[in-house]
């Protein structure tokens, strides 16, 4: 059986991050405890913002992997984190939202295409910053799972 790509265990609410670096770091541990990746994955994703930034505006960051950070993932798997209060990506971008994406076989695309549909709406930005438990922020999730 193959395990869910996002369940309510890989969202975090009232998160609160002193910089992006500890920000992406949180993100990332979600998907090593939960098994999707190795430990090492963080560090990719670490040199991914490095390489360019994650954030996509809308209070939205999406820290993954570089390319070659293919072999530290064991599975498909998001974790969402929600930081109320903002977490600095740089340049004044606050981000308030953060989706770790770990792909499997080219699956991230897909996954990627199915999260930018939800973040691409502002009140659903909003409904995942404002939300009280991991299952309403799942209920705006449900084309991705």
């Amino acid at each position: 059986m193959t395990k869910q790509i996002l369940s309510a265990e890989n969202i975090q609410l009232n998160a609160s991050f002193n910089n992006k670096e500890e920000a992406i770091r949180g993100t990332g541990q979600i998907l090593v405890d939960k098994g999707y990746v190795e430990p090492a994955y963080i560090e990719k994703m670490l040199e991914r913002e490095e390489l360019t930034s994650t954030f996509m505006g809308n209070f939205v960051a999406i820290p993954h992997g570089t390319e070659d950070a293919k072999q530290e993932v064991l599975t498909s798997g998001l974790s969402i984190v929600q930081v109320p209060g903002g977490v600095d990506f740089g340049n004044g971008n606050l981000a308030k939202v953060l989706i770790g994406i770990a792909g499997k076989d080219g699956e991230h695309l897909e996954i990627l295409s199915q999260i930018a549909i939800v973040c691409s709406e502002e009140e659903n930005i909003e409904k995942i910053v404002e939300a009280k438990s991991a299952e309403e922020i799942l209920s705006l999730f449900d084309e991705v799972v």
